[in-house]
């Protein structure tokens, strides 16, 4: 059976697969073989001596260069045939028969000296190959006098859009993509064979440049083996990063934000915003201690802030700092950092936005703020003064209405008229309340007590059980800790309005629901209300605000202050509160307090 493979006819023999010329290889050893065997038969069979020893060397060392250890066979049948023969016509001659066993000995050994040899110079030559033909780098051997392209590899070739048979045909010269490259090749080459290195663009076939990096060296006097690495990504890139460096620098030269590297504390670079931000010229700012600058009351602040420059961290570090101006005039300023590399070495990019004016600004509302509580505890505190007696007068007037001679119709006039002050106080205490909560004074007293008790005392107080339909689900095990006042005050705001806005027949439900792992104490109140517009669900919780607007206010007589209290109160905890609703079908809110408890003094 035969097929082609690579251009040459391929013959199977048996398992074998045998091309022509390793067929007629072994013809030609085979016939080589017979013809020592006859020679060697013949020359012992005469009576005069022939020299035999030396042929079978032919087809041994024809036998091991083609076929190497397969060629040993060869060498081991030549050497039993040859002892035989020798055996055969010199028995007894002791003498005889030793030389001829040495004779045989020596076929084999000779066949194996010379297979080592040639395995050894051809695995030098496989990896020779082997590293020419895959090597990553473009290899090419060129004529060190005329430059013509002896023989180069494919990645050479293909890097220049070139076939390996087309590049050979032109010469060095030719690939180089300029005159001035030419001329500094020829000028690199002559003054030195040996160089890495040396950067030049070569001329693709379509007449692109491509820019190489060659290293070259002398393999002999005629012969320059030369080593081609593509750059021309790098080289592209080198580019594009030149281009963004000047618009960086258009762009940080122009900012309005100021910009610095620092590195090991100290201010490498700068940018005109900074230099304006504190009044100096930037050769006064470059070189300096970034800390000389920040305000003494903030060094210790700013020290560990900017320890903590050199850490990876998930997101930039960002604070805010008092700088002293050359003029000495404060200034504050938002540092943002992020980790870089300046110059190969670590170092930081900041950025740093003026604050000045918005501190002002802060200060200023903070100021105006402190004197709207100043008017409004000023206020309450007046209105609150003359309804003490006007509620004393109107309860003694009510209790006992026939010493006073009060009818039924006045006594109910007078009734609503209390009902009507004693609104009022409410209002005025929750004004109290809540400015005594913002303005910072106020402090929790907490401790460790049962839930359930407490939840059992805010409904007996406030009556709830004749107003709606309870249901409470709060273990008896459940402890908080907290403030016990504190938290009767926000659950009984939070039951008010739970029954106020809600529906009948009203109900309305407690529950807790922590789980055995959660960090957190969970207590849900649910009503069948009115329901809360999802978009309302975060000003419901300011001042002032009221969700049902003015109609709803005056039929629930409610101020909007009640709500603004109770997360107030929530936070202080070291908690939250938050509010599921659905129009006209009811709300619930949720009181998320914290198990191991954090007390918060500023509200």
């Amino acid at each position: 059976m035969a097929s082609e493979a690579m251009g040459e006819k391929v013959v199977r023999i048996l398992r074998h697969t045998l091309t022509e010329t390793d067929l007629v290889r072994i013809v030609v050893i085979f016939s080589l073989t017979v013809s020592c065997i006859l020679i060697t038969w013949l020359s012992f069979s005469l009576p005069f001596f022939m020299i035999t020893t030396p042929l079978f060397f032919i087809p041994i060392i024809y036998a091991v260069y083609f076929f190497q250890k397969r060629g040993l066979y060869i060498a081991g049948i030549c050497a039993v045939v040859f002892q035989a023969i020798g055996y055969y016509y010199s028995f007894p001659d002791s003498l005889a028969l030793v030389s001829i066993s040495a004779e045989a000995i020596l076929f084999v050994l000779i066949a194996a000296i010379i297979t080592y040899f040639i395995e050894q110079i051809r695995a030098g030559e496989a990896r020779y190959r082997t590293v020419f033909e895959h090597s990553q780098l473009g290899i090419l051997l060129f004529d060190a006098a005329t430059f013509s392209i002896n023989q180069t590899n494919e990645k050479f070739a293909h890097m220049l859009n070139y076939s390996p048979e087309e590049i050979t045909k032109k010469t060095v010269l030719d690939v180089l993509l300029t005159p001035r490259e030419k001329s500094r090749f020829l000028e690199r080459i002559g003054k030195q064979k040996t160089t890495e290195n040396f950067e030049t663009r070569f001329a693709t076939k379509d007449g692109a440049s491509c820019w190489v990096n060659l290293s070259w060296d002398h393999i002999d006097d005629k012969t320059v083996s030369c080593s081609v690495m593509n750059i021309n990504t790098r080289k592209l890139a080198e580019k594009l990063n030149n281009d963004n460096m000047m618009k960086y620098r258009q762009l940080t030269e122009s900012s309005p934000t100021s910009i610095l590297i620092v590195q090991n504390g100290y201010i490498r670079f700068a940018n005109p915003s900074f230099s304006a931000f504190l009044g100096y010229p930037a050769a006064e700012i470059t070189g300096k201690n970034l800390a000389t600058f920040i305000d003494p009351r903030d060094s210790e602040s700013f020290a560990e802030f900017s320890s903590q420059w050199g850490q990876k961290l998930p997101s930039p570090l960002a604070k805010e700092f008092r700088f002293i101006t050359k003029d000495g005039e404060l200034r504050g300023g938002g540092i943002f950092t992020t980790p870089i590399r300046h110059l190969d070495n670590p170092a930081t990019l900041i950025n740093l936005v003026d604050i000045s004016e918005r501190q002002r600004l802060e200060e200023r509302i903070h100021r105006d703020n402190e004197h709207r509580r100043g008017i409004i505890v000023t206020v309450a505190h007046e209105l609150r003064t003359p309804l003490q007696p006007i509620l004393g007068y109107l309860n003694l007037l009510i209790s006992d209405p026939e010493s006073f001679g009060i009818k039924d119709d006045a006594k109910k006039i007078l009734e609503r008229c209390l009902v009507s002050v004693d609104r009022e106080r409410q209002i005025i205490n929750q004004m109290l309340d809540l400015s005594i909560l913002e303005s910072g004074k106020f402090h929790l007293s907490c401790s460790e007590f049962p839930l359930a008790p407490l939840v059992k005392r805010v409904l007996d107080d406030g009556g709830y059980a004749t107003k709606a339909e309870l249901t409470v689900a709060i273990e008896d095990s459940v402890t908080v800790t907290a403030d016990m006042d504190r938290l009767y005050s926000i659950l009984e705001a939070l039951l008010t309005n739970a029954v106020n806005y809600s529906k009948p027949p009203r109900k309305i439900g407690i529950f807790y629901r922590s789980g055995i792992e959660d960090k957190q104490h969970h207590i849900a109140i649910r009503d069948n209300g009115v329901g809360i517009p999802q978009d309302q669900f975060t000003s419901i919780f300011e001042p002032f605000q009221l969700v049902d607007g003015t109609v709803l206010s005056r039929k629930y007589e409610r101020l909007g202050l009640s709500l603004s209290i109770v997360k107030k109160l929530v936070q202080m905890h070291g908690g939250d509160i938050t509010v599921e609703s659905v129009v006209n079908a009811g709300s619930t809110f949720t009181i998320h307090v914290p198990r191991e408890q954090e007390v918060h003094h500023d509200a």
